[in-house]
């Protein structure tokens, strides 16, 4: 691996981890029509590091007070029941991820799947923007939300489905605001990307594959500051504005892709 896919790579996993366009869509996209070498397990868990490094630096106050909720014994606080949401939305992800694992990453990565999920979840996306309310608080979200979205993120599993799209657009069609829906959807990567990255870490120490390469840092950093771009961006972004572009972006993508595999 060069040093040039490295940053290339690190920079395309922080940006499309939390834009609603699909990490693992772009990266099997870019492994098909750029002829970039499949990564080693040690870059996977690299990348998987920096991504997350972004999710606890960014929502650094958040992660804190939910912590500090463990001890100070107040029934009702609100943090301590984000942190039950979050662990209870994380357990369908984790779940089909151990039982589908070979599945998806054989089966499902055909750039026709990418063509697939990135247009259908766009779709989906729309609807939730036209239809979704657009009116309750982070605060408001209850155990049936951390159920539904969490069953959502599930699905980010197949490549083209991304797991920060189908997670905000679970989150508009419960009636969220964007920026709520946008802020659990973060906070919900986090578990999810630590689990995958230690269990990419235990497949990695049976492997013994354990090389180090300088690369790797370059991969890790280009990822930790694209994600932490990624996170501000979106966060300032839905503020103000919808996820119109974000549709487009994929179906014609989408389209793109699929004109290239007819040709």
């Amino acid at each position: 691996m060069t040093t040039f896919h490295a940053i290339f790579l690190g920079v395309l996993q922080g940006l499309t981890e939390f834009l609603p366009v699909s990490s693992s869509g772009h990266l099997v996209l870019a492994e098909y029509f750029l002829n970039i070498p499949t990564t080693s397990l040690s870059f996977d868990v690299t990348l998987h590091v920096g991504t997350l490094l972004a999710v606890l630096i960014y929502f650094w106050h958040d992660w804190v007070k939910m912590a500090i909720s463990l001890f100070n014994g107040k029934k009702g606080d609100v943090h301590r029941k984000m942190l039950f949401l979050l662990i209870l939305g994380t357990i369908p992800g984790a779940l089909f991820g151990f039982l589908l694992e070979d599945t998806i990453s054989t089966v499902f990565r055909s750039p026709w799947i990418v063509v697939f999920t990135l247009s259908g979840v766009a779709l989906l996306l729309l609807a939730a923007e036209k239809m979704a309310l657009h009116k309750r608080s982070f605060s408001s979200l209850s155990l049936r939300d951390a159920v539904i979205v969490g069953s959502a993120q599930a699905l980010a599993l197949v490549p083209g489905v991304s797991r920060s799209g189908i997670t905000m657009t679970a989150g508009l069609f419960l009636g969220l605001k964007r920026q709520a829906a946008a802020r659990f959807s973060f906070l919900l990567s986090a578990p999810i990307v630590a689990g995958a990255g230690f269990y990419e870490a235990l497949q990695l120490l049976k492997s013994g594959d354990q090389g180090f390469d300088i690369n790797f840092l370059w991969g890790f950093i280009s990822a930790f500051i694209s994600g932490m771009i990624a996170i501000a961006f979106l966060m300032r972004y839905l503020a103000r504005h919808n996820f119109y572009p974000f549709v487009i972006y994929r179906i014609a993508l989408a389209g793109l892709v699929a004109a290239a595999l007819l040709r």
